[in-house]
């Protein structure tokens, strides 16, 4: 079966032959692309791309450093969760490379409601430090989403969480995740390659924002790399939590087991994977990470057990562009704070260097 990301070329072939095979008539036939070969289409027909080319920011301001901070004012679109403005930012590069980057902080859900209130501004260091030879993105273009919606950038539902009669929990992620992609996709229009990146919430995140940009970006190599949350939960959590923020869409309805009896999206990566083979994972984590273990109540033993599980599957089913780095710890992201940070015979840092150039040096590795 041809690939999915490259239904583009089979239909600008198919619209060459006919033309070529075309008796002159005034009956100019015509063919669109077939649906089941573009990838997501899916999510697209369950509306995951709804607010795409909807909302433009109200400001874009220079700040030092060459960041452009883009800020979405007002009631109506992009907002905080609890109602504070929601920004993010662009920064040029040397290159024609791109990365999107989505920060993390927490997840607001109705029973436990930790997430960030606002954004954390753009930090110039690890992965996202400029001028930095030893930073493998450093000439990058950079799309920089702050995280403060608590619904890891899918919730669109407003929630009155106290029973006042008043809404305070306003889950707007995919208005925040769409509308930074339509700036950025105006900004950067024509990248050649994407770094798809985010740690915790963030790294969850990037999992939503691969639709919406391979939307906008339809035949751009995309490399995509998850810091520290594997998507290790406990069974009926997500799908309580898509109910809760109405994130549904983000889920393919054919998809059984995108969600796993046991709780885990091991499925939706697979998915994900199957759908566009025009993108590699890579996967970074700790064996007891404190965070995640912490706030979800999975006991270290287990969330060790099923990491290793969730990426050896992962692996398996697709060898040439799935890989994951698992330090034997108990830390929590390390692309931006702990960026050399030592794994087996390598470093985080190194480690991405050797994806991002297509290195034979890019395997799984673990302590």
């Amino acid at each position: 079966m041809l690939s999915k990301q490259k239904w583009i070329v089979s239909w600008l072939a198919l619209s060459a032959m006919i033309v070529a095979c075309s008796d002159g008539s005034s009956h100019n036939n015509s063919a669109s692309p077939d649906p089941s070969m573009i990838p997501f289409q899916e999510l697209y027909d369950q509306g995951v791309d709804r607010y795409l080319g909807v909302f433009t920011p109200m400001t874009s301001d220079i700040l030092e450093g060459g960041i452009t901070q883009h800020s979405f004012g007002g009631d109506e679109g992009p907002l905080c969760f609890t109602g504070n403005e929601y920004s993010m930012s662009t920064r040029d590069g040397a290159s024609e490379e791109l990365m999107i980057f989505l920060q993390g902080g927490g997840a607001c859900g109705p029973e436990n409601c930790q997430a960030l209130e606002t954004g954390i501004p753009l930090i110039d260091a690890g992965i996202l430090e400029a001028g930095n030879p030893a930073n493998p993105a450093t000439d990058f273009n950079l799309g920089y989403l702050p995280y403060c919606d608590g619904t890891t950038f899918t919730g669109d539902r407003e929630v009155d969480s106290n029973g006042d009669g008043s809404n305070d929990r306003f889950f707007r992620g995919i208005q925040n995740l769409s509308a930074s992609l339509d700036v950025i996709a105006r900004t950067y229009p024509a990248p050649t390659r994407i770094l798809l990146a985010g740690n915790s919430a963030g790294g969850t995140g990037v999992h939503y924002a691969l639709p919406l940009i391979r939307k906008l970006y339809p035949e751009v190599p995309i490399e995509l790399v998850h810091d520290s949350d594997p998507g290790i939960r406990e069974p009926g959590s997500q799908e309580s939590l898509n109910d809760y923020w109405n994130s549904a869409a983000f889920f393919p309805a054919s998809c059984s087991n995108c969600i796993g009896d046991d709780g885990n999206l091991t499925g939706y990566y697979e998915y994900q994977l199957a759908e566009d083979d025009n993108v590699r994972m890579g996967f970074v984590s700790s064996t007891r990470d404190n965070v995640i273990t912490g706030r979800s109540g999975i006991p270290g033993p287990v969330f060790e057990a099923q990491l290793l599980k969730v990426t050896a599957d992962l692996e398996e089913a697709y060898p040439e562009r799935f890989r994951s780095l698992i330090s034997d710890t108990d830390e929590h992201t390390f692309i931006i704070k702990q960026f050399d940070f030592p794994v087996s015979n390598t470093t985080v840092r190194q480690w991405i260097a050797d994806m991002l150039s297509l290195s034979d040096n890019w395997v799984s590795k673990s302590d």
